[in-house]
């Protein structure tokens, strides 16, 4: 399960400041995934009650994700012009074939190469699961945020064969974020991603990190595009849909399914799909700006 916060006015959290985020992001060295140290547990601010959930296959339990609901986060900027599919103003598309370096799908390795180093952006780590030590920090550059975890199953959303309240003890019909016609996503059918509810941790949102931002996520040699989609508990990191996963290869069931590690998540800054539930949409924008990231033209 997982807790939705509104986007514009978060209730029972308190995000301490924003320009603490961005002056820290500065202060931090960049440094490797393997030398990343635990932090301790960041005890500011409202915590999210957590209790032993669906038990993974091995490793530590995982996050109840069935605390209060406080609804879908409101559409923010509504009026505001929304880029197709995810173009950003001056990406390869909108400046023309003269920023196609290459021809053909944006490799795992490419892709994992460009992710190697780690810049953190978040002030603090988050955990893989309840119980586990905090040591994955979100990194980021000027054109994406990504973090290294592994993957926990969401349900959430519209219940389906797979997905609903008899599969899943922690499922919800809601999602931080709905499909254009106001209904909850299908995490049977849409692949996407969960991002941390803002926190002093980190806050997605100072990164241009909203509902329907594209994401690129890689396990093996896999490269699958989503969009993000929930909003999840404040300490723990490294969940995705139902869909995510089975694209992906890795078991998607929502008791026992997920991988423990592995997964790598990319998520582009000022990215949009509308309307969020258009997969296709997810996936072009998705090619086009994988390929720009690796290719360093906004590097």
């Amino acid at each position: 399960m997982t807790v939705h916060v509104p986007e514009e006015r978060p209730l029972n959290v308190r995000v301490q400041s924003l320009t603490l985020v961005a002056a820290s992001a500065a202060l931090l060295a960049p440094t490797t995934f393997p030398d990343v140290r635990p932090s301790p547990p960041d005890l500011s601010g409202p915590r999210v009650q957590l209790r032993s959930g669906h038990p993974p296959q091995t490793g530590p339990a995982r996050a109840d994700r069935s605390g209060p609901r406080i609804g879908p986060v409101p559409q923010a900027g509504a009026g505001r012009p929304v880029p197709p599919s995810g173009v950003r103003p001056g990406s390869e598309a909108a400046a023309g074939p003269q920023k196609a370096r290459r021809a053909g799908p944006v490799s795992a390795a490419d892709l994992l190469a460009k992710v190697r180093d780690c810049a953190p952006v978040s002030r603090g780590r988050y955990r893989s699961d309840a119980g586990a030590p905090a040591n994955i920090p979100v990194c980021g550059t000027r054109d994406a945020v990504y973090w290294k975890a592994d993957l926990d199953v969401d349900c959430d959303g519209r219940p389906g064969d797979h997905c609903n309240s008899r599969t899943d003890p922690h499922f919800s019909s809601a999602t931080a974020y709905t499909q254009s016609d106001g209904r909850p996503l299908d995490a049977e059918k849409l692949p996407y991603v969960v991002v941390p509810q803002p926190s002093t941790i980190w806050d997605h949102r100072a990164y241009d990190v909203r509902g329907g931002s594209v994401a690129a996520v890689v396990h093996g040699d896999r490269v699958r595009y989503a969009v993000v989609g929930d909003v999840g508990p404040r300490d723990i990191i490294g969940e995705a849909s139902y869909a995510a996963a089975r694209s992906l290869g890795i078991p998607a069931d929502p008791h026992a399914g997920g991988v423990a590690s592995g997964v790598t998540y990319i998520v582009f800054r000022g990215s949009k799909v509308d309307p969020i539930e258009d997969r296709a949409a997810a996936e072009k924008a998705g090619e086009r700006l994988a390929r720009e990231f690796v290719g360093g033209a906004r590097d």
